[in-house]
């Protein structure tokens, strides 16, 4: 029996595609669309938490940009992938500007909320996209359990619980805040 591959497509085909209108997220990898269902209300309330304490921190400091609503960046070409953090911060020194279109490289900061129907495997294969492909630090925040693992591109990660606080370490100097806050209004 003969199969059809699949045409794959690019980042800027990706672009121009409609959003779906049931609200699902997607990304591109490989040239594939990946569609993922929409996020539920934890998780939403856990992103905004996020978003507001570093978007705060950064713009308080003038340190760059940060995105929210799983906004894309190009990591791969030939085939293209674009992934797209639930919260990222990128810092001047990597884009001054906004581009209209995706972020042409990766975030200093990528941000995961882990959902409840997300597979472990999921979250584990796009740390390792995003450490592989130039990010250098990952959080992966689970309200569920109420931790935060922190992923580094060296190799190393640290898993904070409610009790404890999350350091921005050397990619987002001088940003502090106790793991709890992550969770307020759950």
């Amino acid at each position: 029996m003969a199969t059809v591959a699949q045409k794959l497509i690019t980042a800027e085909e990706f672009m121009r595609m409609p959003d779906p209108p049931d609200g699902s997220t997607q990304e591109l990898v490989r040239g594939e669309v990946v569609t993922m269902p929409p996020p539920q209300g934890k998780h939403g309330v856990c992103c905004s938490n996020v978003n507001y304490l570093v978007k705060h921190h950064v713009k308080s400091r003038r340190l760059g940009h940060v995105t929210s609503n799983d906004a894309g960046f190009v990591s791969e070409r030939g085939p293209d992938t674009v992934r797209g953090p639930d919260v990222a911060y990128y810092s001047y020194d990597r884009i001054p500007h906004v581009p209209d279109g995706y972020f042409p490289v990766a975030p200093n900061l990528a941000i995961e909320v882990v959902s409840p129907n997300d597979p472990h495997s999921r979250i584990q294969e796009k740390v390792r996209h995003y450490l592989g492909h130039g990010v250098a630090t990952v959080w992966v925040i689970d309200p569920q359990l109420r931790i935060v693992t922190v992923y580094r591109a060296n190799a190393t990660f640290q898993t904070l619980d409610d009790t404890e606080s999350l350091d921005g370490e050397a990619v987002l100097p001088g940003f502090s805040c106790r793991v709890a806050e992550l969770f307020e209004e759950m």
